[in-house]
This record gives C-alpha cells, structure tokens and sequence, in this order.
C-alpha cells in the first residue's frame, strides 16, 4: 500500500501551476468587492477624455489656420 501524508493545514495553492501563483496566500484568488472603486475610476476618467465644444472649436481653429498657412507657403 502507497504511503499517505496527511496534511493538517494546507498554505499553497496546489491547483496553481506557476511556483509564484502557488505561493500566494488563499485571499489573493478570492473574488473583488462589490463596490469596487475601479469602475467609478474608470468612468471618471472616461468623462474627462470625451471632448467637448469648447475642444473641437479650437481643434477645428488650429487645423484651418495650420492648413492656410502651409497652402499660401506652398503656393
């Protein structure tokens, strides 16, 4: 008969196959919280990128006096 140990406390996860993952306590492989703050991160971010009037205003001002001035160079 195959000898058996018997473990009282196991502090791996066995079911991990990198040495790394394996060492990591058992809280790390848990799932996130319920309010997680990284989606209001996400849209907060989201919200500051989104360009407005004010933006495309001046974009469109750049662009036309930046395509003037390389069109009276040229010709």
């Amino acid at each position: 008969m195959p000898s058996m140990t018997r473990r009282a406390l196991v502090l791996t996860q066995e079911a991990a196959g990198h040495w790394f993952r394996r060492s990591l306590p058992a809280h790390v492989f848990t799932a996130p919280l319920e309010g997680d703050p990284e989606v209001a991160e996400n849209a907060e971010a989201a919200a500051r990128w989104r360009m407005s009037g004010g933006d495309w205003r001046g974009f469109l001002a750049s662009y036309c006096a930046s395509f003037v001035a390389v069109m009276l160079f040229i010709a």
